[in-house]
């Protein structure tokens, strides 16, 4: 004898909010990048970047793996579009791969690489969506690093050549262009810390990469802007707000340095045309070169600026420290929303600063698939505090025009493989099956729902 299981009625995940309680026009999206996501690596003409050398050199990756197939973008793009359609979003923020336009990093243009974008951003508009385009996204031509990468000036004139090829290809198609994506870890994590590619320890060549990534993004709006006028420009920059433990003058002191260091020596050169004083006094023999005229170059008028912000720093005199009872992700990062309202309103207080956008936000935790579903409600809770901080940052005054949450789908994770999922959508990397998580389902209602009158 057998018995049938009445019916569940499954109850719709929600973020708790709709369009109608952000500003007339907001833009909801989502994001990827082309070395996690793409795969293709060796074919139609793409040069390799460094993060394909860097992911070849044993003990680099946690699992030993890279970003030869990830998510076979590359091949599975139109139903990868139509996932996002789905979704209900506005917008797609992507990044073009610079070795796959232009695979020795300067020179000859792969008119093959630059076929795939032209399809990906007609693709987009097909389906109605607005493409956003990141032209850097830490994926340099090996060559370039061959020749000293960032820390040689003239690859930030290489950039500016990439810019042009990609502007005069996908013009005023693209709905906004990014220079850069977090130059902090292109420059600092990169090749200071070590921890991504190419996987150096040198406190001066990372500042002076650092200068070099501002220098190649003036140069690139301005190319930007000859190209194709009237286009939207900026950058994305990944901030953490710092917070001391107390409010002793050693742990004030500590906080106001690891501000300058991690937002300040970015925000002041591309806002306010000038280096952080007392941080530059602390990096005494280490500053990079400044020519004449570079800090002009870099202080370009913006259109917009990207905020990447995933969590918060809490640090004191004797190191960075743990606020008790915090909940972290499974990258190790604390979860504060009010992080992120308190930077948008800070941003909007200390300097002069364009329309932002939202471009990253996200958290990484254990998925498990169940059936054909993943109850992540942990991401799910992640989501809807920082879209509230976003909302209380606009009732306090703040041109927030947008949220791209990351990501779209898991993906290759940088030094972690595909070991931290941060994605909406689940991804079998056995079979490339994508299934939706409940926080997927979740952001498609807020993003289906009813927009405010303009």
């Amino acid at each position: 004898m057998t018995t049938t299981e009445p019916a569940r009625t499954l109850q719709q995940p929600t973020l708790r909010l709709t369009r109608r309680d952000f500003p007339a026009g907001f833009q909801f999206g989502v994001a990827t990048s082309a070395y996690q996501i793409e795969g293709a690596t060796r074919e139609d003409g793409r040069g390799d970047s460094i993060w394909d050398t860097f992911c070849r050199e044993p003990g680099r990756i946690s699992d030993g793996t890279g970003g030869d197939v990830a998510c076979d973008h590359y091949h599975r793009w139109p139903e990868d579009l139509d996932l996002i359609r789905s979704l209900g979003v506005d917008a797609y923020r992507f990044s073009v791969a610079w070795p796959r336009v232009v695979p020795t990093g300067s020179g000859a243009v792969n008119a093959a690489g630059l076929d795939f974008y032209e399809r990906l951003v007609d693709g987009m508009l097909e389906r109605g969506l607005r493409p956003y385009a990141t032209l850097y996204h830490w994926d340099l031509p090996q060559p370039l690093q061959d020749a000293g990468g960032w820390d040689n000036r003239d690859t930030a004139y290489r950039f500016a050549e990439y810019a042009r090829a990609v502007a005069e290809r996908l013009g005023n198609r693209v709905a906004s262009y990014a220079t850069l994506n977090e130059p902090w870890c292109s420059s600092i994590l990169s090749y200071q810390i070590g921890e991504h590619a190419p996987g150096l320890r040198d406190r001066r060549a990372a500042l002076s990469a650092a200068h070099h990534l501002l220098l190649g993004h003036g140069e690139a709006i301005k190319v930007l802007r000859e190209v194709v006028p009237g286009v939207e420009a900026g950058i994305v920059l990944n901030l953490n707000p710092m917070y001391p433990a107390s409010q002793s003058p050693e742990d004030l002191k500590v906080a106001r340095q690891a501000d300058g260091e991690f937002n300040r020596w970015f925000l002041d050169p591309i806002l306010k045309g000038e280096y952080p004083a007392d941080i530059w006094e602390n990096y005494g023999a280490d500053v990079p070169p400044v020519l004449a005229g570079d800090l002009d170059t870099i202080r370009q008028p913006l259109d917009f600026m990207g905020v990447n912000y995933y969590s918060r720093g809490y640090v004191s005199a004797e190191g960075q420290v743990k606020p008790v009872g915090a909940e972290y992700t499974e990258m190790g990062w604390e979860v504060y929303p009010q992080g992120l309202t308190d930077l948008l309103v800070r941003l909007n207080t200390e300097y002069t600063v364009p329309p932002m956008f939202i471009t990253e936000n996200g958290a990484a935790y254990p998925d498990t698939l169940s059936g054909e579903s993943i109850h992540d409600e942990q991401r799910l809770n992640y989501f809807a505090s920082h879209l509230e901080a976003v909302r209380q940052a606009t009732v306090q005054g703040v041109d927030v025009r947008g949220y791209f949450a990351w990501s779209l789908m898991d993906n290759f994770e940088w030094a972690h493989g595909y070991s931290k999922r941060f994605g909406l959508v689940y991804v079998d990397y056995g079979d490339q099956q994508r299934t939706m998580k409940d926080s997927a389902r979740a952001y498609q209602a807020l993003a289906s729902s009813e927009a405010p009158a303009s």
